[in-house]
């Protein structure tokens, strides 16, 4: 894979969390009854992100989930196992909550679709919002985020590769070919 450019570095990301953080306050007319859930794997580190921006503004800090969709796709099933185990880590009520659904990258739509799914078998939230740090395009599903770090457009044989220091050792969006 050969790196084309780098979208954003350290800098750009925090600003575009900071931005993400202060947009899901405004639209919410606050946090009351708001619940943050990152999806597995890159989406959590984000959500935790958002929750600390989130408390430095607010002074409250939100609950946040973790959820691993495996399960719940429709594009890798011949990698399902029978009997595997799918660790999640949301330990709190979602329903009549808020829910903001975090993840790195909005492509397709078939991992959203698969965290809706995850969240309705899980709960009646009021409201469910998405949050993603890049949107590249190329829906397959009638799926929009509500708050979007950067709109990057891309070719079908492009990738974006998103680092995060929590699971990288550095923070960087690039786009691949």
């Amino acid at each position: 894979m050969i790196e084309k450019a780098q979208l954003m570095d350290e800098k750009a990301m925090a600003r575009a969390i900071t931005r993400i953080s202060h947009e899901i306050i405004e639209k919410n007319k606050g946090i009351e009854d708001l619940v943050l859930l990152g999806v597995k794997t890159r989406g959590i580190p984000l959500a935790k992100r958002v929750q600390l921006k989130i408390e430095e503004i607010e002074g409250t800090l939100l609950p946040v989930g973790e959820i691993d969709i495996s399960r719940y796709r429709d594009d890798i099933s011949e990698r399902r196992v029978e009997g595997a185990v799918y660790d999640d880590n949301t330990s709190f009520d979602i329903d009549k909550k808020t829910v903001v659904l975090i993840d790195d990258v909005l492509y397709t739509g078939r991992t959203v679709r698969a965290a809706l799914d995850y969240i309705i078998d899980n709960g009646r939230p009021r409201a469910i919002q998405l949050a993603v740090l890049v949107d590249r395009g190329h829906r397959e599903l009638p799926i929009r985020a509500d708050y979007v770090g950067k709109n990057v457009p891309t070719s079908r044989n492009e990738f974006i590769s998103v680092k995060l220091s929590e699971i990288d050792g550095e923070d960087s969006v690039t786009i691949n070919e």
